[in-house]
């Protein structure tokens, strides 16, 4: 079969929601989306074809070919092979990650709309929940199939030699254009919560416990009231079965060591102050339910973060430190502390990314009015999930649009290497995987040849 454009699986990890999942014909109010394939009992719609050949193709970098739409539904019978072979060597996500993601996700484009759930139900004409509830199949199928294709080329590598002899098998003119770049870091830091605000919410968690003990209120009732776990608390606080290892070790470990039905006292983790019920125990499983309060830094928090990150700064400057060391010893942001504190491109794990890449929009204004090698002032953000965070910018680098060469694009190079790798293996995986599950393609695809070998 033809080369598998399997990156769609990446941009719909930028899942910003669809409008309407069918089109309408105006005229007799008929839905004009139809089944275009079923997989065993996976289905493919033409909306959803449609849908990912739009995507792919504004996601297509300048000077780069985009895919056809007989690609990008190859792409998606694949996506579907995969879920269904999942499912017969018994590859599964878990109902909390998948939960987690898509929260991750649904926060990311909350966003964009300056935190107000107002203006995505004006928007969509749903309400967050509604949206969420979309959103969490397309998020399940897409992480088992990340974790299939995982599974089928775990241990996968490049080397040099392979990454040159692709690039040189590229025509020079056909060499793709890429935009201009930057190369940013950052050190976030999040402010320490006072002793008497943390306190206080000890002190409430425990009159809940009592309360429910004392029959005066309801687990559940109070955990839909009360948590501000986005994921539980509409299901009253129940988070399902989790495999031992999968939670944070003091959640784990203060659940574990409750009696069935015994309620523990308030614990501490990173994401805040939980109060745990044990409901069962099941073989490697166990199966809880908590109430979170996260505790909100003050004013005084703050300004103390940011005072700190202003020393922070004037360390680096002065040559005392270096920002990449700084970043690895300080910053409280995991994705970018063991980087040095630089960003990297999901694609391609390089320092190297366009403006477009940089999700968040205060990050591209900032950027935009720095000079290339300072360091910002401490700036306030948001995060969805943990409230108001500190951090400086570092403006390493900035670099022109240019055609593509291997002294400044190794790392794309070699991440296109390693994706012409997959798809290689991947195809052949498909040949003998197809054997073992139903599919039916619409006769409007025959022409993509989807099932054949090429």
């Amino acid at each position: 079969m033809n080369k598998l454009n399997l990156l769609v699986a990446a941009f719909l990890s930028l899942l910003v929601f669809h409008q309407s999942i069918a089109q309408e014909n105006p005229v007799s109010g008929q839905v004009l989306d139809k089944i275009v394939a079923k997989v065993d009992n996976n289905i493919l719609l033409e909306s959803d074809v449609q849908q990912t050949f739009l995507e792919a193709i504004a996601q297509t970098q300048q000077g780069m070919t985009p895919p056809t739409r007989c690609e990008i539904f190859e792409t998606l019978i694949i996506n579907k092979l995969m879920v269904a072979k999942a499912e017969i060597d018994s590859v599964t996500v878990t109902d909390p990650e998948v939960m987690l993601e898509t929260e991750n996700r649904f926060n990311m484009v909350l966003q964009q709309f300056g935190g107000n759930e107002d203006m995505i139900l004006q928007m969509y004409g749903k309400t967050a929940d509604q949206l969420k509830a979309e959103m969490e199949e397309m998020i399940r199928e897409q992480m088992v199939v990340t974790r299939m294709r995982g599974k089928i080329t775990e241990g996968l590598a490049v080397s040099p030699a392979e990454v040159k002899n692709f690039y040189e098998s590229i025509p020079t003119d056909s060499l793709p254009f890429f935009s201009a770049e930057v190369t940013v870091g950052q050190i976030v830091r999040k402010p320490e919560v006072n002793a008497q605000t943390k306190e206080n919410i000890y002190n409430q968690l425990k009159q809940f416990k009592a309360d429910i003990e004392a029959g005066k209120a309801d687990f559940a009732e109070l955990a839909r009231q009360y948590s501000e776990d986005p994921g539980s608390a509409a299901n009253g606080g129940d988070l399902g079965f989790s495999a031992r290892g999968q939670m944070v070790p003091e959640y784990e470990g203060a659940a574990l060591g409750l009696r069935q039905g015994e309620i523990s006292d308030p614990v501490e983790s990173q994401f805040g102050f939980h109060m745990i019920q044990l409901l069962e125990i099941k073989n490697n499983t166990y199966n809880t339910r908590h109430i979170l309060i996260i505790p909100k830094a003050n004013e005084d928090d703050i300004l103390k973060t940011e005072r700190y990150l202003d020393s922070l700064k004037n360390e680096i400057q002065a040559g005392t430190i270096e920002f990449a060391k700084a970043a690895k010893e300080y910053s409280d942001d995991r994705n970018t502390s063991d980087n040095g504190g630089f960003f990297t491109d999901p694609g391609t794990s390089s320092n190297r990314l366009t403006l477009r890449t940089l999700e968040d929009p205060v990050l591209y204004f900032t950027l935009d009015s720095m000079e290339v090698g300072s360091i910002s002032k401490p700036m306030r953000f948001e995060d969805p999930r943990e409230g108001t965070k500190v951090r400086i910018l570092f403006y390493q680098a900035k670099y022109p649009a240019h055609r593509a060469n291997l002294n400044d694009d190794y790392e794309k190079m070699k991440a296109a290497t390693l994706r012409r790798k997959e798809d290689e293996i991947l195809s052949t995986w498909f040949v003998t995987a197809k054997e073992d599950v139903f599919i039916d393609i619409d006769p409007s695809y025959d022409r993509c040849n989807a099932l054949q070998e090429k």
